[in-house]
Formats: structure tokens, sequence, C-alpha cells
């Protein structure tokens, strides 16, 4: 089982590295998650990631706080915006930009009800 979790831990991580120049892909999220997986996994790289100098603060705000900086709320934000104007672009059925636009909004409450990191 720790194999698995060392799996998802590092999986993880590189999904959040990559976010970090991806504005559509999310890195916090990917960053909790990889301290979950390493904390399951290896104590060395649960100690490293969260005292990392840049990955280190956004998972310890919401460790500790369920914090989010405004900066990520603002970028998440307009990540989903982007994403339900590119349907309406395409031209996706309404059906599924609705369906679309009501889980992004969900989402969006979510963040913007956390407190600032």
């Amino acid at each position: 089982m720790r194999i698995l979790w060392l799996l998802i831990g590092v999986l993880a991580l590189a999904l959040g590295v990559i976010g970090i120049v991806t504005p559509i892909l999310p890195t916090v999220p990917f960053l909790i998650l990889a301290a979950f997986g390493f904390s399951k996994s290896s104590e060395r790289l649960h100690n490293w990631i969260i005292s990392h100098p840049r990955l280190g603060p956004p998972i310890m705000a919401w460790r500790e706080r369920g914090a989010i900086s405004p900066w990520a709320k603002r970028l998440s934000t307009g990540s989903m915006l982007a994403s339900v104007l590119l349907a309406l672009a395409i031209g996706l059925d309404y059906r599924v930009i609705a369906l679309q636009a009501t889980a992004m909004a969900a989402a969006a409450l979510f963040i913007w009800t956390r407190p600032d990191a």
C-alpha cells in the first residue's frame, strides 16, 4: 500500500509542478494530494514538500486554516470562466454548458468562502 501512496504522491507532485506554469491545471490541490500521499508513504518526502520554500506554504495554509491565497482564487475563477466561455465558443450543447457552469459556480463559491492565505 505504501508504494501506491508513493506513486500517488509523485504523480500529484508532477501535476502540481506542471500546474505552476499551466494556468488551466490547478497547482495547490495536487500539492495537497502529494503531501497526503507522501505522509502515507515517505516521511522524508513529506517533510521535504511541506518545508519546501515554494511548495510548502500553500500546503500548510490549507492544512492549518483551510486558506487559499487571493491570487489562486482569482486564477482559478478566471480559468473556470475561460473554460465556460470556450465551451460557448465551440458550440457545445447548452445543457452541457449549463451543467458545466453550475459545477464551476459551486467550485468558485467554495473557493471564495475559504479564508485568504
